[in-house]
């Protein structure tokens, strides 16, 4: 395989030499011959300039390596590192080049992306470095919060490094696909710079200057989706309990979700003008149902902590005064409280 990047072109794999691996700290031909390939010498052997941003990749998880595999294909030079040195191999088969430590993937390329399991990692990972940090822009794709977004971009400048903060969207399988996006915030600027790069991963939804922006969005969409998806499983197993499968229940299940836009457009309105008209809906109502379902399940025997707690929040709302205002109302009880 061969791959023209911005810093080198790779020999077929069985023609690459071993030493790529294991540079010498000389100076010597071993190192210039990683330091050619890894990009660290920029322009091609022309001299002339390269169309494509390098890139290094650190944590090779099906996160990473799909992301290392979308930079390939789309004619990125890719230098990665993992600490498990041998989740790269196919990588290195595609045209990645490995670099023998953390110092190395640093230096190799300005434009650094991080998919790491969530910031403690990455501090795990960059602080024995962090000499190598000076001039690098982090684009972090790790999940975490938007606190500890905000203080990785204060630790990053204090290195040198510019931090980015992503939050992906999808799962690996869609990586490099039409229909995917990544949240980002940061540095305007900086996310300019590297967002024809990063739309080879996804598209790129920049959300704004504050760090914690891409984390917040992302973390409010697994909110959506991991209490969906219990309400999900809940209904489901009403269903068991009942001798209907799972299947039988899908189309209703998927009938319900067709919904819920025509409430979540209502809704937002009613919580973005902090007015919650009883016209369509009341909470008493809503409670009286919430009721049925938590007695229907434990008549059926099925678990019901999910449901005691929706019915808490219900009372909870109630117990402020709101059984005549709409369902939505209950955003008084979840919201943080005034200063």
């Amino acid at each position: 395989m061969f791959l023209l990047g911005r810093a080198f072109v790779l020999e077929p794999a069985d023609r690459r030499p071993s030493v790529l691996l294991h540079p010498r700290q000389d100076g010597g031909a071993d190192t210039q011959r990683y330091q050619r390939h890894s990009g660290i010498n920029r322009g091609n052997n022309q001299g002339e300039p390269v169309s494509k941003q390098a890139v290094t990749v650190i944590g090779l998880g099906p996160m990473g390596q799909a992301m290392v595999t979308a930079f390939l294909e789309n004619g990125h030079p890719v230098t990665v590192w993992n600490r498990t040195a041998s989740k790269a191999d196919e990588l290195v088969a595609k045209g990645a080049v490995l670099a023998p430590s953390i110092e190395d993937a640093l230096k190799a390329n300005e434009l650094v992306v991080l998919s790491l399991t969530d910031y403690d990692a990455m501090y795990a990972i960059l602080e024995p470095a962090t000499a190598a940090l000076d001039g690098r822009v982090l684009i972090n794709l790790s999940s975490d919060t938007p606190e500890k977004a905000r203080a990785a971009f204060k630790w990053a400048a204090g290195h040198g490094a510019k931090h980015v903060t992503g939050g992906v969207q999808v799962p690996p399988p869609l990586i490099g696909k039409e229909g995917s996006s990544t949240y980002y915030s940061g540095p305007r600027d900086v996310f300019d710079t590297y967002k024809e790069t990063l739309e080879v991963l996804t598209a790129a939804d920049y959300r704004g200057e504050d760090p914690g922006l891409a984390a917040m969005y992302y973390q409010a969409q697994m909110i959506i989706f991991w209490t969906s998806m219990l309400s999900f499983y809940q209904a489901l197993a009403l269903g068991k309990a009942n001798g209907v499968s799972a299947k039988e229940l899908l189309p209703y299940a998927s009938n319900m979700m067709t919904m819920m836009p025509h409430f979540l457009e209502l809704y937002t309105q009613h919580v973005d003008n902090a007015e919650y008209p009883g016209d369509v809906d009341r909470l008493a109502m809503g409670a009286a149902s919430v009721d049925h379902i938590l007695h229907t399940s434990e008549d059926a025997g099925v678990d019901t902590t999910l449901l005691k707690a929706v019915q808490d929040i219900f009372q909870r709302g109630m117990g402020k005064g709101f059984e005549g205002n709409s369902f939505s109302s209950l955003i008084e009880v979840l919201k943080k409280p005034s200063a």
